[in-house]
């Protein structure tokens, strides 16, 4: 075989590979489940956690309007 010919066969078994490995990925929904258990978590964690102003304690002024 020539070497087009072996960088071919080379290049189809990687990009098979890759499609595999894609398929697999969306088969199990494993994208959704690491997003769900790892990534959500720690989001929750921080914005959660977050110092946020409090509108209750905010006053009400009757004569003031925002500017629209």
């Amino acid at each position: 075989m020539c070497k087009i010919g072996k960088f071919f066969l080379k290049l189809f078994g990687v990009l098979f590979a890759v499609n595999a490995l894609l398929f697999v990925v969306f088969f199990f929904d494993l994208d959704g489940k690491l997003l769900f258990n790892v990534v959500e978590p720690f989001l929750k964690k921080h914005y959660d956690d977050m110092e946020r102003k409090d509108v209750i304690k905010q006053p009400y002024d009757m004569n003031k309007f925002p500017k629209y």
